[in-house]
C-alpha cells in the first residue's frame, strides 16, 4: 500500500514541477544573483570584509528552471529542539519544521527544513525557514561544506524550492565565521548544478 501511495504522490509532484516551469524562474534567479553580488561587494554586509571592494562576482551555475521544484510540504508534529552542529563550538538551537518531498531527475527525494529558535522570536525573521543541503557536486563544482537556501513558512501543503538560489555559507569565504553544517539527512544523491559554485581561490 505504501508503494502505491508513493507512486501516486510522485506523479502529483512531477505535475507540480511541470507547472512550475511555466513561471519566470530565470528572472527571479537573475535578481537573486544580482542582489547576492551586491551584498558581497558592500564592505558593511560582505563576509569578505576588507576585500569586498575587489570582489568581482560569484561563479554561478547556469540557471535551470528544472531545478526549481514545487514540493509537497509535510509539517513536523511535536518536533524536538536540537543543537545544530557548526564549524565551531557554537551550537544554535533549531527544530525540524517540516519536510519537503519531491521528484527530481526521476528520483523521489526528501529534504528536512529547519527553524532557528532565536530568529523566530524576531519580527523580521519570524517566518524564516532554513534549508541546508549537500549533493554530489560538493568539493568539486560546489563548496565542500554544502549550500543553503532561504525559505518562508508556506501557507499550504506545498513549498517552492529553487536550487538556483542556493548560496554558500560565509565560511566558504572567511574562516572567522561559524556556519551550520548540513545534517546528514539532507545529503542529496544527485548532482545539483544550480546556484553558487565553489568560490574562486
Amino acid at each position: 500500500m505504501k508503494k502505491v501511495y508513493f507512486t501516486i504522490l510522485a506523479s502529483m509532484l512531477l505535475s507540480y514541477t511541470t507547472c512550475l516551469k511555466a513561471q519566470d524562474v530565470g528572472q527571479n534567479a537573475a535578481e537573486f544573483q544580482k542582489e547576492l553580488n551586491e551584498q558581497y561587494s558592500d564592505p558593511e554586509e560582505s563576509p569578505l570584509k576588507g576585500k569586498a571592494k575587489r570582489f568581482k562576482g560569484h561563479d554561478f551555475f547556469e540557471i535551470d528552471s528544472a531545478l526549481c521544484v514545487e514540493a509537497r510540504f509535510v509539517k513536523s508534529l511535536n518536533a524536538l529542539p536540537f543543537r545544530m552542529k557548526t564549524t565551531t563550538n557554537r551550537r544554535p538551537t533549531y527544530e525540524k519544521y517540516g519536510e519537503a518531498q519531491f521528484v527530481l531527475y526521476g528520483k523521489e527525494l526528501r529534504l528536512s527544513i529547519y527553524q532557528n529558535h532565536e530568529l523566530r522570536e524576531t519580527a523580521e525573521y519570524k517566518n524564516y525557514l532554513f534549508l541546508p543541503f549537500t549533493d554530489l557536486t560538493n568539493g568539486d563544482e560546489s563548496y565542500g561544506g554544502g549550500r543553503f537556501i532561504d525559505l518562508e513558512i508556506p501557507k499550504g501543503n506545498t513549498i517552492t524550492i529553487d536550487f538556483n538560489k542556493a548560496y554558500n555559507p560565509y565560511c566558504a569565504y572567511n574562516k572567522d565565521y561559524s556556519c551550520p553544517i548540513p545534517p546528514a539527512e539532507n545529503d542529496l544523491p544527485i548532482l545539483v548544478r544550480a546556484g553558487v559554485k565553489k568560490p574562486k581561490k
